[in-house]
């Protein structure tokens, strides 16, 4: 298992760049999870839940005309079939059940795409706890369909209105919420971001994906896959099913950036590909920033993906060499999206889209023995609107001559 060192570190990235107030709440984590990690019955619960909640193991499906004519084999692995519709529910399940050890009554989560959220609220359900979530008003606006499903679960949505409005300004909130409330509320975080232990703890809790896929691949093709394909946001879906594959140097590990209008504009979310070396949210890794320092405001179409930094563990990768990182356009990921969904029948997340516009490229240039494996790590249901959105605004710009 590769785990950061005692500070928290991987290589030189990671940390505990947190105020003093958060300094005890997260070494109590740390402590609880480091007991819980070797308690098998722990374990036995929470797979259990992954079983019988979740519905895993998520299947994976040849994608025989998403991958053109004479190119390389595409495989889906399909979190999207998970309950709750993403990646997100098993990372969610592993923390709620570490907060019951810890004996915190009430959880608080961030969102941008919602998926995260709607995880969260559907544990909270799940095992009777109170859950408070913190999105931004531009993702609230977009994400609707999400917002009204944490909601019918009992959870309480806090729109933020600072900043960006978006994923980053949700988890300033939540950070400043959870520095005043940390004597019972355990603070669910999304992805492999945030002081430690939390990249590593998330990332745990998440390497169930790619330990599936490596059973799976072996079972239905005899082989490990060539490449692996997963969106890089914070970066829990990519780690999840990186991990599984780390020391395997014939498995090319790909992690898909956003890189919105493109990387030659300010406007992306590309923290590997146009970022540099910072702090954000309590851990030294990637980030887009000013010369001056300030974390400098995101674009992406897809929420899930529209946030200034990385985990550290992808910075790592990226800088040890072990894992590529690539950039895909707000047009490229759209339209991946919709011939996935033409073609295969599945309508992916827009955040999922961009792994499988790299996916299309890829293919073509492996050749026929390659075996990619892309991580589908959401459904698509709650980009539907904008998508439909998008498309009638753009045919009225091109209705109306400038």
């Amino acid at each position: 298992m590769h785990k950061p060192d005692e500070r928290g570190y991987f290589g030189e990235f990671g940390g505990r760049w947190v105020p003093e107030v958060l300094v005890k709440p997260l070494a109590d984590v740390e402590a609880a999870m480091s007991e819980a990690f070797a308690d098998p019955s722990f374990w036995d619960e929470f797979h259990g839940l992954l079983s019988e909640y979740v519905g895993r193991p998520s299947p994976i499906t040849t994608a025989k005309r998403f991958a053109q004519p004479r190119s390389a084999t595409i495989v889906f692995k399909r979190e999207d079939l998970n309950h709750t519709g993403a990646h997100k529910v098993n990372n969610t399940i592993g923390q709620a059940l570490l907060a019951k050890r810890m004996g915190k009554t009430h959880l608080i989560a961030e969102t941008g795409a919602g998926q995260h959220g709607v995880a969260v609220a559907t544990i909270g359900a799940k095992l009777g706890l109170p859950v408070d979530v913190y999105m931004g008003a531009v993702d609230v606006e977009r994400q609707a369909l999400n917002v009204y499903v944490m909601r019918l679960l009992g959870a309480t949505v806090h729109e933020v209105t600072g900043g960006t409005q978006t994923l980053k300004d949700a988890t300033n909130e939540a950070f400043r919420v959870w520095a005043s409330q940390c004597d019972d509320t355990f603070y669910v975080i999304g992805s492999v971001v945030g002081a430690h232990p939390y990249p590593f703890m998330v990332r745990e809790f998440q390497r169930i994906i790619g330990d599936e896929v490596r059973v799976q691949c072996q079972g239905k093709f005899g082989r490990l896959p060539s490449d692996i394909i997963a969106c890089v946001g914070g970066g829990s879906n990519a780690m999840g099913i990186f991990t599984a594959f780390i020391d395997d140097r014939n498995v090319n590990l790909w992690g898909v950036e956003a890189a919105g209008k493109g990387l030659n504009t300010p406007e992306n979310a590309a923290a590997l590909a146009a970022g540099s070396i910072g702090v954000l949210h309590g851990s030294r890794s990637y980030l887009l920033q000013t010369n001056e320092g300030q974390v400098r405001p995101t674009h992406s179409v897809s929420a899930g993906l529209d946030y200034p930094g990385v985990g550290p563990e992808h910075a790592f990768l990226k800088d040890s060499g072990r894992a590529k990182y690539v950039a895909v356009t707000d047009a490229e990921a759209i339209a991946a999206f919709k011939a996935c969904a033409s073609m295969e029948g599945i309508i992916p997340a827009l955040e999922s889209a961009h792994a499988l516009a790299y996916a299309e490229k890829l293919a073509k240039e492996r050749g026929e023995e390659a075996l990619i494996v892309v991580n589908l790590s959401g459904r698509g249901d709650k980009d539907v609107t904008q998508i439909e959105k998008a498309e009638a605004e753009a045919m009225f710009t091109e209705a109306v001559p400038a």
